[in-house]
């Protein structure tokens, strides 16, 4: 079976088991990881399935996931979170999926990001283009004032809000709105489909962000750091953004938060 079939199927078996614990409060059985950082019983499960799904094909691909850490491997990688969100999801809101990103080497490949209530599943493949339900997708055409932006919060990282805000701020009173989904996987998502003209945020995780960022990339958008390069993987940091909004947004963002971050 092919790469991307194999992280279809994972996603949309741990997708059933988000669902079903979805806004069932008392099954959930949240725990806290670190400070605004919780888990959750439906995260482990989705974690383990999508994890046996793999292996099952691909017993000798290495696994970072968010919540069992590192299995060794191969040249092949795959990064997974099993359930981006899980703040919302612990409140009943809708915003959270699963991102499955796969590298060969240091390449991110191909990826699969499943928003599961909504039922939409994003595929991308390095070189193939990127796909909502099937149909192709492609970032947005609008001009930078005129464009919807998405944002998160430093919530693991408090500290970085006296520089955060300043960068908000300009970026608020330039373009037409920002939103802030609480989940980095439909943030990059959508910005890859052109529901956003673009995304920034401080401070991710890999699993986060590794199948959307060649989302974007191959729905036509733009990729960087806050430095304008490729780091994004190591730093957390991170802009996406349509070829039109990507300069106006990494300016404002490198200016704020560049030299720091």
């Amino acid at each position: 079976m092919e790469i991307i079939d194999v992280a279809i199927n994972a996603a949309n078996k741990a997708s059933e088991i988000l669902k079903n614990y979805h806004r069932k409060f008392n099954e959930l059985k949240v725990e806290l990881k670190s400070k605004n950082d919780f888990v959750t019983k439906a995260d482990k499960e989705a974690e383990k399935v999508i994890i046996k799904e793999i292996k099952s094909y691909f017993p000798n691909h290495a696994i970072v996931a968010e919540e069992s850490g590192l299995q060794s491997g191969n040249n092949y990688k795959w990064v997974i979170d099993p359930l981006d969100g899980t703040k919302n999801f612990i409140h009943g809101l809708p915003f959270f999926a699963i991102s499955i990103g796969i590298m060969n080497r240091d390449e991110i490949i191909a990826g699969v990001i499943k928003v599961p209530v909504l039922e939409e599943t994003f595929t991308v493949e390095k070189g193939a283009g990127a796909y909502r339900n099937g149909e192709k997708i492609s970032t947005s055409e609008r001009n930078f004032s005129k464009g919807l932006f998405a944002t998160g919060f430093p919530f693991r990282s408090k500290d970085m809000l006296e520089d955060y805000l300043p960068c908000f701020k300009e970026i608020f009173l330039s373009v037409s709105g920002i939103r802030r989904c609480g989940a980095a996987a439909i943030d990059l998502a959508y910005t890859a489909c052109g529901t956003f003209d673009g995304f920034w945020e401080l401070s991710l995780k890999p699993w986060d962000i590794a199948a959307g960022i060649l989302m974007i990339e191959e729905a036509g958008g733009i990729v960087s750091d806050f430095r304008g390069k490729k780091e994004y993987l190591t730093s957390g940091n991170i802009i996406g953004a349509s070829k039109k909004s990507y300069e106006p947004l990494f300016n404002i963002v490198n200016k704020h938060l560049g030299t720091k971050y």
